[in-house]
């Protein structure tokens, strides 16, 4: 009778060869067992927990994700992570071989190529961590996040990004994968991946935080042993216990929660690996205390994960027994560090700061920002400081009197905020004046001072219909490199005075819809700039920048340029 009980339990869970895809080395893979046969109710296969899926049913299915401690080669993944992930699709679902033909597109060839495939930049080199993967599923995880830096351009800094997907490929086919992926990045009720380096910084300051306040104890103790190099460089890595230190199968039982409930299960985990580390680190004698006082704390944290000397199930015991944390608190601490961070990097602040100068040129405050401007243009690639500078202060004088006497705010820029034109709207609309700034790849920088407030785009006249164009006659157009010249609104004389017998053409100063904006119009002979948020084409290596401005004016149009950044 035992026997038979026994081989009823072995048919349950495959092969170890035969739990993964071919693209998988389970050689290394290790099987834990948390508890012996019998002890707990069995555990739920895919057909039990589709339902609650289906049904929306989302803390029903949150208790089962926690309780059931799946073994690392069991079936169930196979379907409940592409399950999971798809509840928090935005959008219409991927058509079948939309993935392909992304490939096609990107790569020319859906046959893995024999040279490394180039990463997109917002990938950390050290952190693409590929677990069991074989050298060929490396290359398809290489695939994979290239063809999604190409569909999601916002993204500009995603460490995460590379190990989720690689985690993800464990247990299913590419194509899957990406599927997976896509639902993740786009996610609008929760978040689960940051895409940007201000975001990076808000989750592991948001850890430190919480854990001061609910992991009170471990909090104090891991700053005590800190010493030096300060508890703040310890939380920066945060992620990387779970992710880079973790045992796989420990890792493995994270992710089963985090795809259902978000960051907050990474958050929670994280605090439970302080609150262990520091109950195995009071008695002074214990070998991790030794290893912090040695080696330092940030080795030692690391160390402690590899060798977790919990089960994953006391890993999430310990994680979802914090008490009063709720999801409530943790986005509150995120909003308000992620407040204090922009206010910080001079970003949000609506209020213009005076600074008078008596030449109409900036302060010495001012100069700090207009050399920060100057760094987010990149224009330091190929030209002296000391021209930037002139360009900038040039700029400076052809701008209205009463707006020299400020401070310029960066608001938005490509290199922190991605390339979405919804962004754009989102963190300029209500500001005013702007400043738009852009640069080419032929290294031409140009752009305009927008007088009104990209907000206007909404307001509608009369008849219930929006506005086509808005602004005044204080918008202008200007081109600082190769040459530096300023076009102003064709109405305004030499004498300053507005010429009243004007085309209506002559009138259009600013226009915004959801596809693009246009600074400037009227006939041929007049100069505009109209930045369209186009899709990107085909590119010959992956990602590789999308062409993105349309530049009308006389002068040659650029092959290729970033989105503008703003200031005020």
């Amino acid at each position: 009778m035992p026997s038979v009980m026994l081989s009823a339990v072995l048919e349950e869970e495959p092969d170890l060869y035969e739990a993964f895809p071919p693209h998988v080395d389970p050689s290394g893979i290790t099987i834990l067992t948390d508890s012996p046969p019998g002890k707990k109710a069995p555990l739920k296969n895919f057909e039990e927990i589709q339902p609650l899926i289906q049904q929306g049913r989302k803390r029903e299915l949150k208790l089962i994700i926690r309780e059931n401690s799946w073994p690392i080669n069991s079936p169930v993944r196979a379907s409940l992570w592409p399950a999971l992930c798809r509840q928090h699709q935005h959008g219409k679902s991927m058509l079948d071989g939309f993935y392909w033909d992304m490939v096609t597109q990107v790569f020319g060839t859906v046959e893995l190529p024999d040279k490394p495939i180039m990463l997109p930049p917002f990938v950390e080199a050290t952190h693409c961590l590929g677990y069991h993967l074989t050298r060929k599923g490396r290359a398809v995880a290489d695939r994979v996040v290239s063809v999604l830096g190409y569909a999601c351009p916002d993204i500009t800094y995603s460490p995460s990004l590379y190990p989720i997907t690689a985690a993800l490929l464990h247990f299913m086919p590419e194509e899957e994968c990406y599927h997976c992926m896509a639902s993740l990045v786009a996610s609008k009720e929760k978040m689960f991946i940051t895409q940007t380096k201000l975001l990076n910084e808000v989750t592991w300051k948001t850890v430190m935080q919480i854990a001061k306040k609910h992991a009170k104890s471990a909090a104090q103790h891991l700053s005590r042993l800190s010493g030096a190099i300060g508890p703040e460089r310890i939380y920066a890595d945060w992620q990387w216990w779970i992710l880079a230190a973790l045992p796989f199968p420990h890792l493995v039982r994270v992710l089963d929660c985090f795809f259902h409930e978000g960051i907050k299960v990474f958050y929670r985990v994280a605090l439970a690996i302080l609150i262990l580390f520091h109950k195995h680190t009071t008695n002074q004698n214990s070998e991790w205390y030794a290893e912090a006082t040695k080696n330092g704390v940030d080795h030692a944290i690391d160390k402690f994960c590899r060798n977790m000397p919990v089960s994953p199930t006391k890993l999430l015991r310990t994680a979802f027994t914090i008490r009063a944390l709720s999801s409530q608190y943790i986005s509150r601490v995120f909003i308000k560090t992620e407040m204090t961070l922009k206010s910080k990097q001079v970003i949000t602040g609506s209020r213009l700061v005076r600074s008078r100068s008596s030449d109409n040129l900036p302060t010495s405050q001012s100069q700090v920002n207009i050399q920060m401007m100057s760094h987010t243009l990149t224009i330091r690639e190929r030209m002296s400081e000391e021209t930037c500078k002139q360009m900038l202060f040039t700029l400076w004088s052809w701008l209205p009197v009463r707006i020299t006497m400020y401070q310029p705010v960066l608001l938005y820029t490509t290199e922190e905020h991605g390339c979405s034109l919804t962004t754009f709207y989102v963190r300029v609309e209500h500001h005013e004046p702007t400043l738009l700034m852009i640069k080419t790849c032929n290294n031409e920088v140009f752009g305009a001072y927008c007088s009104t407030r990209w907000f206007e785009r909404n307001q509608k006249d009369e008849r219930g219909n929006r506005q086509a164009y808005f602004g005044t006659g204080e918008t202008f157009l200007f081109s600082l490199y190769p040459e530096r010249a300023k076009y102003p609104w064709v109405g305004c004389a030499a004498d300053g005075r507005s010429d009243e017998k004007l085309s209506h053409g002559s009138e259009l100063f600013m226009a915004a819809d959801s596809k693009m904006i246009t600074i400037g119009g009227g006939s041929v002979a007049h100069h505009s700039l109209t930045v369209a948020a186009s899709s990107p084409p085909a590119p010959s290596t992956p990602g590789s920048a999308a062409s993105r401005t349309t530049k009308k004016t006389r002068r040659p149009t650029p092959t290729r340029s970033s989105w503008p950044p703003i200031i005020q």
